[in-house]
């Protein structure tokens, strides 16, 4: 029996073992979404099509599963970019269905037509404009494919109007058509055993040693390998913006997070070490400063699935194409062959003592309120953090809010920890949260946001209203663009132009009410807890909680931009002893 290339499109996105889609409908991907009503995905409505994507990328995170989102043509297609870009810099593997005008009209500028593959090349790991119904199962499952394999990212297919109504014959392609059908596609996993012996040699002989874990050992599900290595070999890690929750924070060997907003131990550590095992990450300018002051004595390991990220910023010793998990277990096996072999490691007994004395002189500090002041972001996170239950999710908005959540927060759990790293999306938290409670139901999910972040995805909360997902949203208020503000203090002579937002407009509290949420004001240290404790016992729809902090305050420790990890800028409490840092 034919069917429809729009059913065709969800019997695929089925067999995919798609469950939920976020999207908005138009005119050319309305086909797509009247066999939607018979099939077994839950689609959620959004309120802007910014929203499906970053819905996905949060579902995504939580889960290891492609986001799917699904929208029309034209605007719909342009309104997905950020989210698209967003998922390819932080590798979240993502599926977006775009609807196109009729092939017979492509290129004649007909009403809301734009060259959407054209626009999207550069944010997507792989895109197609299908042309006939036949070809929709194979351009699902190499999108699924590609999304999912090597270092995962985000996949786009553009599907004309008439391409869905037209009949075809249903095939499902095997795995075997679909790699073939890739020729140039074939991601290197194992790693090369020489240069896995070769690390192995490496890190045995290594007297300042330090693991630097980044967000391929989520994606790769190697927090377990990761542990293993930091035991076997007592070294310390330092994990990256996009690991936090790779490895426990509470665990003894955690260092916490490094780079422009890291910690100074973590930061030091790195910036004073003999060899760099590098898992998953890639030299970020926020990680590195300078690059030629980076590190200058460190042999370097530089274990990543993607080839290309390979002598992209820094020259490694050792190379290693592969998967983090399993190429850490790899490095595992032949350290512990070597050690059975007679091999022994080296001394690190003193660069350990060294590490502990920076963690006690140099300890994560902020000046608490006096009487009568204003309220301090880092004590909200503090008390979200102690009274939130078991598993909770955080989710940031981008600025000072997502360094300080970051600082504060504990994670000792993986992929409880949600944020926009490379592109540093603003407006990613509320919808972000939202993909993440509808991927992890069971899990209370927090969104940390900034006034100026929340006012430009703020309207998804109707969203979670209407859909019954209760989200729970900590505005940090400072009626600035407090990370443009603190940047203007530091660097711009105090001239604060263009940074300033109003402290009264909106009335979040009101605003949240109209959009079905519950709205709680805090003014006070006094007030924080009894309103967290409050927004945690709602559990049948979404909260809103406004904590009106120091807009004076600033983030600390700071790398400058363009400035070397040696410089750090610590918090004053600390200038007087920065010289135990060298």
């Amino acid at each position: 029996m034919k069917i429809t290339g729009a059913q065709a499109l969800i019997r695929a996105l089925e067999m995919e073992g798609v469950e939920v889609m976020f999207g908005l409908p138009g005119g050319c991907i309305l086909p797509a979404y009247d066999p939607l009503l018979d099939s077994s995905i839950r689609h959620i409505l959004v309120r802007h099509e910014q929203g499906a994507g970053h819905m996905a990328e949060g579902y995504a995170h939580v889960t290891g599963r492609p986001g799917v989102a699904m929208v029309t043509s034209g605007p719909a297609a342009t309104n997905m970019v950020t989210p698209l870009m967003d998922a390819y810099m932080d590798s979240i593997p993502m599926v977006v269905i775009t609807g196109q005008v009729p092939t017979w009209a492509i290129g004649t500028d007909a009403f809301q037509e734009c060259d959407t593959v054209g626009i999207t090349r550069s944010t997507t790991k792989h895109n197609e404009l299908i042309m006939r119904a036949e070809d929709v199962p194979m351009a699902v499952r190499q999108a699924f494919h590609v999304a999912t394999t090597g270092r995962p990212g985000p996949t786009l297919i553009d599907v004309p109007k008439d391409v869905l109504q037209n009949k075809m014959d249903w095939h499902w392609p095997s795995d075997a058509e679909v790699i073939d059908s890739l020729p140039g596609y074939r991601p290197n996993v194992k790693g090369h055993p020489r240069m896995i012996k070769e690390a192995a040699k490496l890190i045995l002989a290594s007297e300042r040693p330090i693991i630097y874990a980044g967000g391929g050992i989520l994606k790769a599900r190697a927090a377990e390998a990761l542990r293993e290595l930091a035991e076997l070999t007592g070294i310390h890690v330092v994990t990256t913006l996009m690991a936090r929750g790779a490895f426990p924070d509470d665990h003894p060997l955690c260092l916490g997070m490094p780079g422009m907003h890291g910690n100074a131990t973590a930061i030091t550590a790195m910036q004073k070490s003999d060899l760099l095992i590098t898992l998953g990450a890639r030299f970020d300018d926020r990680i590195t400063g300078t690059v030629p002051t980076f590190a200058p004595e460190a042999k370097v390991i530089h274990v990543d699935i993607d080839p290309a990220e390979q002598g992209k910023v820094r020259k490694p010793d050792v190379p290693i194409v592969g998967d983090a998990k399993y190429v850490t277990q790899e490095i595992i096996k032949a350290i512990k062959d070597l050690l059975q072999g007679g091999a022994t490691q080296a001394d690190i007994g003193a660069w350990k003592s060294r590490i502990s004395g920076w963690r006690e002189q140099f300890p994560l500090s902020y000046e608490p309120s006096e009487p009568g002041e204003a309220l301090k972001p880092q004590f909200c996170l503090e008390k979200l953090r102690d009274s939130a239950p078991e598993g909770t999710i955080l989710v940031s908005g981008v600025g000072q809010h997502q360094m300080w959540s970051s600082q504060y927060w504990k994670f000792n759990e993986p992929y409880t920890w949600v944020n926009s790293g490379g592109l540093g999306t603003m407006g990613f938290s509320v919808p972000a949260a939202i993909g993440a409670k509808v991927g992890r139901p069971d899990r209370t999910v927090w969104a940390v946001d900034g006034d100026g972040c929340f006012q430009m995805t703020a309207q998804e909360l109707v969203t979670a209203s209407v859909e019954r997902i209760p989200v729970k949203v900590a505005i940090l208020n400072n009626s600035y663009l407090g990370m443009v503000r603190q940047w203007q203090e530091m660097f711009y002579e105090e001239r604060y132009s263009e940074v300033y937002l109003s402290p009264e407009l909106p009335n979040f509290v009101q605003w949240a009410e109209a959009m079905g949420c519950v709205g709680i004001r805090v003014d006070s240290p006094e007030e924080v807890q009894p309103a967290i404790d409050k927004a945690n016992s709602i559990d049948d729809r979404p909260v809103v909680v406004d904590f009106r902090v120091d807009a004076r305050e600033k983030v600390f420790p700071m790398v400058p931009a363009g400035f070397s990890n040696d410089d750090v800028l610590l918090p004053a409490s600390q200038n007087d002893r920065r010289s135990a840092l060298k």
